[in-house]
């Protein structure tokens, strides 16, 4: 099996079913791509033209506003990145993406997917499985930042996605939540357990938990 295929098999695994024919043909149009830490995948004012599956590395959406850049996502190993909004409606982006890692993507093109998608609806399917993740994912966050306080949204990506947390640097996460790096620093600190909490509760947790007790320490010399 092709290295293509292994990726497409990996992406319907993910995201929706496919048979042996579907991942043949979703196998077709991926490229693969290699960015360095720092450079970008898509800058502002250009077109989304594609999909793109992150297979190793981390990566991140984000914009400005009033001559700050703020973070509104990140994607890791198995995750799929795009600008919904620009790749929808094939106009120029506001957003910005960024390797934040040396990172392996795998872009799936905006009139390949569509073509495909014309006489294959497993393809369709997926499509739409990837569209609707997104959308959840993006509701979920917007509700976080509207109805969750500072420890809550700290709280809850330590819980969901501690994988930013251990590998984003402070500053990127602290934006991600929308509070200043010292709120962050104060939340974080303020949410480690007592040593006789620690204690009763070490043998139930996950690993990642016992992998994060105290995960942006290093991120602060960043």
């Amino acid at each position: 099996m092709s290295r293509l295929q292994d990726i497409a098999r990996e992406i319907a695994r993910l995201y929706c079913p496919l048979s042996d024919e579907g991942i043949e043909a979703l196998s077709t149009i991926l490229q693969p791509l290699k960015f360095q830490k720092g450079d970008t995948i898509l800058r502002e004012g250009t077109i989304c033209r594609a999909l793109y599956f992150v297979e190793k590395g981390m990566v991140r959406q984000y914009y400005y506003k009033n001559k700050k850049d703020v973070t509104e996502h990140f994607s890791f190993e198995g995750r799929i990145v795009f600008c919904i909004e620009s790749f929808l409606k094939q106009e120029p982006s506001r957003l910005i993406v960024e390797a934040l890692e040396n990172s392996e993507l795998f872009a799936i093109p905006y009139d390949d997917l569509h073509l495909l998608m014309q006489r294959n609806l497993e393809i369709a399917m997926l499509y739409r499985k990837i569209l609707e993740h997104v959308a959840i994912s993006s509701q979920e966050h917007a509700d976080s930042q509207r109805f969750e306080n500072a420890s809550e949204r700290y709280e809850r990506l330590l819980r969901e996605k501690p994988e930013i947390v251990l590998r984003a640097p402070l500053v990127h996460i602290a934006s991600f939540l929308q509070m200043m790096p010292e709120t962050l620093s104060r939340v974080r600190n303020s949410s480690h357990p007592t040593s006789s909490r620690q204690a009763q509760s070490d043998q139930h947790d996950p690993w990642w938990m016992h992998a994060a007790r105290d995960p942006l320490k290093d991120n602060d010399k960043n």
